[in-house]
């Protein structure tokens, strides 16, 4: 593996509701990532020009989820012409530079002469691509692509122009490698998963070209790897790809094959894909705990901007803000005092603000470390100095301390999120508790059943976020006989959070289901309630659920097929846009 050390010391916002959302995940497993319809490759889609000094989160995600094409911009080629040709005077030079003329990692030791050099590169893709288990989401692969031509371009890596063209015109081509997902430690970077990208490079591997997340290769009868083409994201030979799309395989040169592997994109990558998930998701719980507050005839003082700027923490101020815009006008508000009184609200609806304020505030700190990575040129070693004072230098920069923290911080804020979302949803059903309104929100308790087991499915979901929230970052394991032996594991943290997000969407969609019904029912005149009216956002989310599918009260039926649809109806950005078609722009 690539080693932090020369060889001489002995020895690298979201805009929630953005275009961005209709993007879509590929199919896969469940447990592994988000159930988004796949997006095929869009010709016509937006171009992203990628010059040397960066890109934005949102050029991530259009390029990720979009199909974006990409363009390497002027000043970016000619970065990495004048980075190359210092690693051509280095490889000339007779003493041994790490990662241009010696092993890697452990066997950074040895000297390897010219003639061997081409060989030592194609050697480290193909030995580092070495990864198992089911393959990754396509928007993650491409995302993780993406990220690491974003680093070629910054001039650092020593790199041919020749490799980030042949990148980009694989990205898009709609190439997607086949990369497993397990491999990744998280240092020296994603090795493995970005091994296999490198494979592709090289006209070896599998990899697809269906809009669809390539699907585990069939073991041809030489061992090689195959498939029969049938499915439509089957994967097949790397090579027969490239042809297809008239893609010329490289041959790497010195440092090449190592500027392709050793960064932190797969742990970026999933890292902007989940700040764009969540921030749609918090303010999709401002609104739905606003529903669930008005749906149980409780006071929306709470939510007074004086109130929340005797603490100062703007995600609570936002989600104060967001919550009074969608109660605005509502006849419900304020009943807390009628028949049974109460003093004050359960602390699931009366802090509502306060804990989804917080994830907003860890989502801003994410995104922040998100951004400085962004900005970063990761590798080692790299190319620093400006003309004749160009030379390699080795770091660590590589370690993915920096990204594991904040995904498992993430993680940690998405399962509370969920937890208190989950305790308004049992309050709805509970009759000692929902002040008036039926059992399970059932037409007929006894006879129906009404909501009771979704709210069973939603704290499954919950237990499950609660797992996916012990750290990954605290458990390094040593590597490459003990050189680098502190690693990183923020690739397990990514992958646990990705879980998280779609676990997280299915507890917010449960809690639209309860709380959209519940005020239908005071609606319908159940309970102290009649003759109430709610407010024009509850209405509007009322009749956009509906419309998309998610039932309302009436008879038991088969459920799941309303709960699928809230759930895409939470995932697709569609509740945010019913309640701003009225509140306006949410924060």
């Amino acid at each position: 593996m690539p080693d932090t050390h020369d060889p001489h010391d002995r020895a690298h916002h979201s805009a929630h509701h953005s275009a961005h959302h209709s993007a879509h995940h590929s199919a896969h497993d469940r447990a592994s990532a988000s159930s988004r319809p796949p997006s095929p490759p869009d010709r016509n889609a937006s171009l992203v020009t990628l010059g040397a000094s960066g890109t934005t989160p949102e050029d991530v995600v259009a390029v990720a989820r979009g199909g974006a094409r990409v363009e390497l911009a002027e000043d970016a080629l000619a970065a990495m012409a004048a980075s190359r040709r210092a690693i051509d005077e280095l490889a000339a030079r007779p003493e041994p530079v790490y990662g241009v003329s010696t092993g890697f990692g452990a066997l950074a030791v040895r000297h390897i002469p010219p003639e061997l050099r081409v060989a030592l590169q194609r050697n480290i893709v193909r030995s580092h691509a070495a990864g198992l288990g089911p393959p990754l989401e396509r928007e993650v692969v491409r995302a993780l692509m993406f990220l690491r031509l974003r680093t070629l371009a910054t001039g650092h890596t020593g790199v041919r122009p020749e490799v980030a063209r042949t990148m980009a015109a694989v990205l898009n081509a709609g190439i997607t490698p086949f990369v497993p997902e397990h491999g990744s430690l998280g240092c020296s970077g994603d090795l493995a998963p970005l091994a296999h990208c490198a494979l592709t490079l090289l006209g070896e591997g599998m990899a697809s070209d269906a809009p669809t997340a390539p699907t585990a290769p069939t073991p041809a009868p030489d061992g090689q790897g195959g498939s029969d083409g049938t499915d439509a994201g089957a994967a097949r030979p790397a090579g027969e790809l490239l042809a297809r799309h008239g893609i010329a395989p490289l041959e790497l040169r010195e440092k090449e094959g190592l500027a392709l592997l050793n960064g932190t994109d797969g742990m970026l990558g999933m890292l902007l894909l989940a700040c764009e998930d969540l921030g749609l998701l918090l303010t999709s719980v401002d609104v739905t705990a606003a529903l669930t507050l008005e749906a149980l005839l409780g006071t929306d003082r709470v939510l007074a901007p004086e109130l929340n700027a005797l603490r100062p923490h703007p995600g609570q101020a936002l989600s104060a803000a967001n919550m009074r815009r969608v109660l605005e006008g509502s006849g419900m508000t304020g009943h807390h005092q009628d028949d049974a009184p109460r003093v004050q609200d359960a602390y699931s609806v009366r802090c509502a603000p306060q804990v989804a304020g917080a994830g907003r505030d860890t989502l801003a700190h994410a995104r922040a470390v998100a951004a400085r990575e962004l900005a970063a040129a990761v590798d080692n070693p790299v190319v620093v100095g400006e003309g004749p004072d160009r030379t390699v230098a080795s770091n660590g920069n590589f370690h993915g301390a920096p990204l594991g923290y904040v995904l498992d911080f993430l993680a940690i804020a998405a399962a509370d999120l969920a937890s208190i979302t989950e305790r308004r949803t049992d309050r709805l059903l509970d009759r000692n508790r929902s002040h008036g309104l039926p059992p399970f929100l059932a037409r007929d308790a006894g006879v129906d059943s009404g909501l009771m087991i979704a709210q069973y499915t939603q704290a499954a979901l919950v237990s499950e976020l609660k797992r996916l929230a012990v750290p990954a970052s605290v458990d390094s394991i040593p590597s490459s006989a003990m050189q680098e032996d502190h690693v990183s594991m923020g690739w397990s943290a990514a992958r646990k959070l990705r879980r998280a997000v779609d676990a997280l969407t299915g507890v917010v969609a449960v809690e639209l289901c309860a709380a959209t019904r519940a005020v239908e029912l005071r609606v319908a005149g159940s309970g102290r309630a009649r003759g109430m009216r709610p407010g024009p956002a509850a209405v509007a989310v009322v009749g956009a659920a509906r419309a998309a599918g998610v039932g309302g009260p009436g008879e038991d039926r088969y459920l799941t097929p309303d709960l699928e649809a809230a759930e895409r109806f939470v995932r697709s950005g569609a509740l945010v846009a019913a309640a701003e078609s009225v509140t306006g722009p949410l924060g």
